[in-house]
């Protein structure tokens, strides 16, 4: 009984280990910095680039955890800020920026 146990618990273990591997690996840590007009800016958690503006932690209604909150504001309004162009709204799977689409 003891072995099956440790199995079970190994193989627990992993998986947990494998998905907060998988989910570190999806955001970075930004040190400080200062910017050119001298301000500095606090050290914080981002999402890595990858071209979806919806799975950012600034999009509205995502949940920032830098803040604790749930970012507020208009998604067309940020993504007319943010991106210069338009998006529709459901979600769709990355695809990478072509100017020919």
């Amino acid at each position: 009984m003891g072995t099956k146990r440790l199995i079970i618990l190994t193989t627990a273990l992993v998986v947990v280990i494998s998905f907060l591997a998988i989910s570190l690996a999806e955001a970075g840590w930004v040190r400080g910095h200062d910017r050119r007009d001298g301000t500095y800016v606090q050290p914080y958690y981002r999402t890595n680039p990858d071209g979806n503006p919806y799975n950012n932690y600034s999009f509205p209604g995502n949940y920032n955890p830098n803040t604790g909150k749930i970012t507020p504001g208009n998604p067309d309004s940020y993504l007319n800020r943010n991106y210069n162009r338009s998006y529709q709204r459901s979600y769709k799977p990355y695809q990478p920026y072509s100017p020919w689409r």
